[in-house]
């Protein structure tokens, strides 16, 4: 199978069920910038890999979670209102991320203090990664009338909490100290 088809050399792509938009086009930005912190995550992964820190082997599992729910995410961002997700989240995926984040939340020390994005390497990357989720969270609630009571705003907004809680949990498994903000500038 060739993976270029050149369909999309005019500035145009499909939707699910084949409907053609601009490449520029709201649903293809909202599932783009997903795409985008998949790519993060895996990035994540890749470094958390490299390391020895004695969640490693779970933290992994759950980020190749993330990433096949991310797909689902896509799914129902790229689906046209008139059509019926294929692949769609359910309340399951939401809770699931938000007992992750208070299994990894309960070893880290308390947060006082607005801190800086920085750190391991694998923690500036989640910190990245979780901005990417934000960005697409904005686009997808540009576009929410559009999403069949969709989850995906709810769990684009979770899956930004937990990366920052595992970019915390990454920093303090590898005794990498948090920065605070610089308070006397």
């Amino acid at each position: 199978m060739r993976i270029y088809t050149r369909s999309g050399d005019k500035g145009e792509t499909s939707l699910i069920y084949g409907t053609r938009v601009p490449k520029n086009h709201a649903r293809v930005e909202a599932y783009g910038t997903c795409d985008e912190v998949n790519a993060g995550i895996g990035q994540v992964i890749s470094y958390i890999e490299q390391e020895e820190f004695p969640v490693k082997a779970t933290l992994i599992e759950e980020l190749h979670y993330i990433q096949t729910i991310l797909f689902h995410v896509g799914s129902e961002l790229a689906t046209p209102e008139d059509k019926e997700v294929t692949w769609k989240l359910e309340q399951r995926h939401i809770d699931s991320l938000e007992q992750q984040i208070d299994k990894w939340q309960e070893n880290l020390p308390e947060l006082r203090n607005f801190i800086l994005p920085s750190g391991h390497i694998a923690a500036s990357t989640l910190h990245h990664a979780r901005t990417v989720a934000r960005r697409a969270e904005r686009i997808a609630v540009g576009i929410q009338d559009q999403l069949h009571d969709s989850l995906a705003i709810k769990y684009l907004n979770r899956l930004s909490d937990y990366l920052f809680v595992v970019a915390r949990t990454v920093n303090h498994q590898l005794d990498v100290e948090e920065k605070n903000l610089i308070a006397d500038i």
